[in-house]
């Protein structure tokens, strides 16, 4: 390793495997940003597995992000300014405090969320400037292809003709073996990564649980509202295929043509058909998604929910959670993602009772005595929190924790404004709390009617939880002193251990035991 920081200097330097990169120190952290960990994944290398980047010829500029995967432009998910999209999007960035740390500190890597279709790692929500100097880690963030770019399963439609398949979980599998390979040149122990994300992301770090080639890449985990029984096997993924070719107006039935017409489609074109699949197929399916990693039975063998709740998965420990009112935010953005209404309750049950039929699913009635205290607006809502990712987050729990030790969370903190206009602590509300990003901007609304004070003492709380558990600690907050200490959850412990975070966190005992009684034992997804 060679890091050529003296005091006072605005830029650093460190030598890796990987090449010599030139960041940035600023308030205490060095950063190193658009760092390419695989081949630009255009041209031929469209729709097929990611190829480890050649390490880099003479001194790289590392100080500004690198681009970002296609998308449409989302304002509930802000890129950074200056955002520049584009295929050849498969970058890393890495913060670290600044001082010689010898590759001691453990590491943290972020995979985005964004119903795996939005985001990137350049959202300034995940500057980690704060989480790496509060917490004493590396943390990298990393970019995945999103939408049809990394979850369009060709190979299924068209096996013959060159495509692969689970891309964007491909595209994680080797930025953490960039990782393993470079991360000690910037401070940070390749023994002791922890792999952590939320929603899509929260999905993949599920995924990756239950994915056998990952195995001693991480040696911890963290999912936050991880949708982690959204996603399905290569039958529904091959109808998603064919959907995406009809949308980009392809009609050719020779597959050679069809192959060819999609590696000449442009970009725009792309995320156009990938707009229509991803609204189409929820409002078709309720329930479902278009873009998810496919249970394709090889990289991914099984239903990461499934094996996860046999205790069959990688075993690490694992510190895991929702949000109290996760469902409220995709009814304020009219989001097709999770159903609300009655009818599309009812028809998503009928939908998984086809897909499951040697499991008994509880009746509508059994689930609805889960919410026979909630407003009769709020019902639907709470089904779907919870069928979408409360649920698969408590079977997780309870299997995973025969096997290795499971912290499960709940976040109820909600600023004042999103209380009042019906948000409460709603999906990724958790997010500014752990990065200590608060504010994204002079305009974000969150705290024009107070509670700033409270927001900066449980960011700290969550940052000091989410570090010591990196670190290999149990998730304390110990600088608090009425903190109380988050004791692990088991399905064989009556207690079952829950953090609820909130202005003052709690443990609660079997928080979810009303919902475990209402929607039975057996786990409930699509094929």
């Amino acid at each position: 390793m060679s890091d050529d920081t003296l005091p006072g200097d605005e830029t650093c330097i460190v030598t890796a495997p990987a090449g010599t990169f030139c960041g940035t120190v600023a308030d205490g952290a060095r950063s190193w940003r658009g760092i390419r960990y695989a081949q630009p994944p255009v041209g031929p290398l469209r729709w097929r597995d990611p190829v480890a980047a050649s390490p880099a010829i003479g001194e790289i500029d590392a100080t500004a992000y690198g681009n970002v995967c296609p998308q449409k432009m989302n304002p509930a998910v802000p890129l950074g300014d200056g955002a520049v999209m584009d295929e050849d999007c498969l970058v890393l960035n890495v913060w670290a405090p600044s001082g010689q740390h010898g590759g001691t500190l453990p590491v943290m890597v972020w995979l985005h969320g964004g119903a795996y279709t939005f985001g990137a790692s350049s959202q300034p929500l995940f500057d980690a400037t704060s989480l790496a100097t509060s917490g004493e880690v590396v943390v990298v963030t990393v970019n995945y292809r999103l939408g049809a770019f990394g979850f369009l399963d060709l190979a299924g439609l068209l096996p013959e003709e060159g495509f692969d398949r689970n891309l964007a979980l491909k595209d994680a599998l080797l930025a953490l073996r960039w990782v393993r390979e470079n991360i000690s040149a910037f401070g940070g122990d390749a023994g002791r990564v922890t792999v952590f994300g939320e929603s899509a992301g929260g999905g993949l770090v599920t995924t990756l649980l239950a994915t056998p080639s990952a195995d001693g890449l991480f040696a911890r985990a963290i999912a936050q509202s991880s949708p982690a029984s959204s996603m399905y096997g290569t039958e529904r993924a091959r109808d998603v295929a064919t959907r995406f070719v009809h949308e980009l107006g392809i009609d050719s039935t020779d597959a050679a043509a069809v192959a060819g017409a999609l590696r000449a489609a442009s970009v725009d074109d792309i995320v156009t058909a990938s707009m229509k699949v991803y609204a189409a197929v929820p409002s078709e399916a309720p329930g479902t998604l278009a873009f998810a990693p496919v249970i394709d039975g090889e990289l991914l063998p099984e239903a990461p929910v499934t094996v996860l709740r046999e205790g069959r998965g990688i075993r690490v420990p694992l510190l895991i959670g929702t949000n109290k009112d996760e469902a409220s935010l995709f009814t304020f953005m009219k989001s097709p993602l999770i159903p609300i209404t009655d009818d599309r309750i009812r028809q998503m049950f009928a939908d998984m009772a086809e897909d499951n039929p040697t499991i008994a699913l509880p009746s509508v009635a059994q689930v609805q005595t889960a919410y026979e205290n909630v407003r009769q607006r709020a019902v639907g809502l709470g089904i779907a929190r919870d069928i979408g990712f409360r649920m698969p987050t408590v079977w997780i729990a309870e299997g995973h924790s025969t096997v290795a030790d499971v912290w499960l969370y709940r976040f109820d903190h909600a600023a004042p404004f999103l209380r009042l206009i019906g948000l409460g602590a709603t999906h990724a509300t958790e997010l500014p709390y752990l990065w200590g990003n608060l504010s994204i901007g002079p305009k974000d609304p969150t705290f024009r009617l107070g509670g700033r004070r409270a927001a900066e003492k449980i960011s700290v709380r969550m940052q000091e939880r989410w570090t010591a558990f990196a670190h290999g600690r149990a998730p304390d907050a110990r600088t608090t002193a009425d903190a109380p200490a988050w004791l692990p959850y088991s399905a064989s412990d009556s207690s079952r251990h829950t953090l609820v975070i909130e202005r003052q966190d709690s443990i609660i005992s079997d928080l979810d035991g009303p919902l475990r009684a209402a929607w039975g034992g057996g786990v409930l997804n699509f094929l």
